[in-house]
């Protein structure tokens, strides 16, 4: 009936129906959630209204109540906002079962990202992704802003990084290494304005944007507009117009840090969010190795190598935002696992047992394997639009996947801040491509993230039973077969 499934749910013989006389009723402090209930069902407030908000406790946790004569909701204000969204799932037409619901999140991050970098997607998609993964109490929207093929934010001090690095002259044509190009100009940038109404937008419904730089790879759009911030400053590069992975990275002199710490001190600004991304991964050493500016630095900071300039690097990156109060984030980087900064969480983005690896190096983990979580992959062998990678991620992949494998001990488990679905943009070029490859995995994920006790065959019945709803929110999402 709700997903995700909630702790205890037990259903009680009789409905509330909502009437002309319907209202709700709030104290102060329940106030915005009770405007945000607003939102959804259009009913005055009032004293006496017997749809009733109370914030009590702390957490995530929430109690819902539906009688045939009073609806009641019992939380934090966190709380309240996922039983606003449970309650949102069982009002149909003008009758709400009556049930006891009591319940909690498993895990504290459960997030879905998605990749504005490759393709930019307009801030009105963004903000009706909140509200779809709001209503699966998802709560982080981390937002891949920076790639080698686009720059989606603008920072005042380098007003060229959108000018020139948010745009590239056309875009690959199938997967890496493709020759074939579509000869079509590709660019876009939201502005400090949209970006900060995307996070109050996000913020009123429980969802915490995770804004993404990335560094010290993935960085040829930068590059593009300020060539001196690479490994040879007289080089000219343009933005990326391939997929897969660039050499370009950026170099280590000083002025690039200095940039770097002006852009975050920016970036801070806009997002309020305790993580900041620094993305980390697939950052092979090529330019450093060969570079005298990476040279000057290895022998100047006693590393063994140019290899090792990735974790210093990022090191370096980490104690900056450590000092403005802030968490870093990055990716699980295959070629230089133990290069990352040990107060970073990781992202574990390979297998599970990678993950295991980084708990022993200390650090808190958000665990993203590419086999169940990369929503860009195809959903089926067949009738699946072309350009997509070549595995599949079906529904039942997304389910099963647990964040926290069965073998892991207790303290490795304490570390496990949650789970997130990623989508991915070489392929897709609109919104509702976007939101095809989402949902319902999605909401698979969500059970994944929120819920202790799953069975995979009461999920596809209730999510069955919830299609009118999704096909309400998600209109172009792919339908169960």
């Amino acid at each position: 009936m709700i997903i995700p499934k909630p702790v205890h749910l037990v259903r009680s013989p009789g409905v509330f129906t909502l009437s002309p006389t319907s209202a709700i009723a709030a104290s102060a402090d329940a106030l915005p959630v009770a405007r945000l209930l607003q939102s959804y069902v259009d009913l005055p407030l009032r004293e006496d209204g017997d749809i009733v908000l109370e914030v009590e406790g702390a957490g995530e946790g929430y109690t819902l109540s539906v009688t045939p004569s009073s609806v009641r909701l019992c939380g934090s204000v966190a709380g309240l906002r996922h039983a606003v969204q449970s309650l949102r799932q069982l009002i149909s037409g003008s009758g709400i079962p009556a049930v006891e619901v009591r319940d909690e999140p498993r895990f504290a991050w459960r997030g879905a990202m998605i990749d504005v970098a490759r393709h930019f997607l307009p801030l009105p998609y963004l903000r009706r992704l909140v509200d779809q993964i709001a209503l699966y109490k998802l709560n982080v929207l981390h937002l891949h802003l920076t790639d080698d093929q686009g720059w989606r934010m603008p920072i005042d001090r380098y007003p060229a990084l959108t000018t020139v690095g948010g745009h590239r002259a056309e875009s690959m044509i199938g997967p890496a290494g493709s020759a074939s190009y579509d000869g079509v100009p590709h660019g876009g940038a939201y502005t400090k304005v949209e970006l900060r109404s995307l996070v109050a937008y996000a913020a009123a419904r429980g969802v915490t944007v995770v804004p993404e730089i990335e560094m010290p790879g993935h960085a040829r759009a930068a590059l593009a507009a300020y060539p001196e911030l690479g490994n040879f400053p007289e080089r000219t590069l343009p933005v990326w117009t391939g997929w897969g992975v660039s050499d370009a990275l950026f170099g280590v002199q000083e002025k690039t840090f200095t940039f770097l710490r002006d852009v975050l001190t920016e970036v801070l600004e806009v997002f309020p969010s305790p993580h900041i991304h620094i993305g980390g991964d697939e950052c092979p050493a090529v330019e450093w190795e060969t570079s005298s500016l990476a040279a000057t630095r290895v022998a100047a900071e006693g590393l063994p190598g140019a290899s090792a300039l990735h974790g210093w690097f990022l090191g370096r990156i980490s104690e900056f935002l450590v000092s403005q109060g802030r968490h870093p984030i990055c990716w699980d980087d295959g070629e230089n696992p133990h290069g990352l900064p040990r107060q970073a969480a990781v992202m574990i983005w390979r297998d599970p047992r990678h993950g295991l690896e980084a708990v022993r190096r200390g650090h808190h983990l958000v665990m993203a394997p590419f086999r169940s979580t990369y929503l860009d992959y195809p959903q089926s062998a067949e009738g699946e639009p072309p350009g997509q990678p070549a595995a599949v991620v079906s529904l039942e992949d997304v389910y099963r996947n647990d964040p926290l494998p069965a073998s892991w001990d207790a303290e490795c488990a304490a570390r496990v801040l949650g789970t997130q679905g990623q989508l991915w943009t070489e392929f897709v070029r609109t919104p509702e491509h976007a939101e095809y490859l989402a949902f319902p995995r999605l909401c698979a994920l969500a059970e994944s993230a929120w819920s202790v006790e799953r069975d995979w065959t009461d999920f596809r019945a209730r999510l069955g039973e919830h299609q009118p709803m999704l096909a309400e929110i998600a209109p172009h999402h792919r339908k169960m077969v």
